[in-house]
């Protein structure tokens, strides 16, 4: 795959959210999935990559660092910048973290290092305990990698739905 300089990014829980939506893939609705049981709230949009299957059988999901949060079923332009590796009760559950592209606050970041290294503490911490008063649920967040890494999944992830395309 060429790398290119952006992707679309959905958004399916606004950036402050402590409400958990979930793009339900059949209907193409946005339905509330659940509320945070901790008190947290995302740190960034969140949303997923259309056209990609990851390995969770959704779409490959992502995080996008915003200056103000976006809305449900905001398509978002959005610059790849790293991944987290994390698994949780299902599995692996990669998460790639873009940039918005469109806000000129972000033009000169391009990949991990460019970022304010408090962002991607803030967004572990989060994940590692957002699930904390779920019962039976855990989360491990297994470390950062770069933006050719996070390339490289989206084009893995793109090429699992053409080989597994949806029924």
């Amino acid at each position: 795959m060429t790398q290119r300089d952006t992707i679309e990014v959905v958004i399916e829980i606004p950036k402050g959210s402590r409400n958990k939506y979930e793009m339900d893939h059949r209907t193409h609705r946005i339905r509330l999935d659940r509320v945070l049981h901790s008190s947290v709230h995302y740190p960034t949009d969140y949303g997923f990559i259309p056209d990609t299957l990851a390995e969770d059988s959704d779409p490959l999901d992502a995080l996008v660092v915003v200056e103000e949060g976006t809305f449900p079923g905001c398509t978002v332009p959005a610059r790849p910048i790293g991944l987290l590796h994390m698994a949780d009760e299902h599995g692996t559950d990669i998460k790639v973290l873009c940039v918005a592209a469109t806000d000129p606050r972000f033009d000169p970041i391009r990949d991990l290092g460019d970022l304010a290294p408090h962002w991607l503490r803030e967004i572990e911490v989060f994940f590692e305990t957002y699930k904390q008063l779920e019962d039976l649920k855990e989360v491990s967040v297994g470390g950062w990698q770069g933006a050719s890494a996070a390339w490289e999944a989206i084009a893995d992830c793109q090429a699992r739905l053409l080989h597994n395309p949806p029924s």
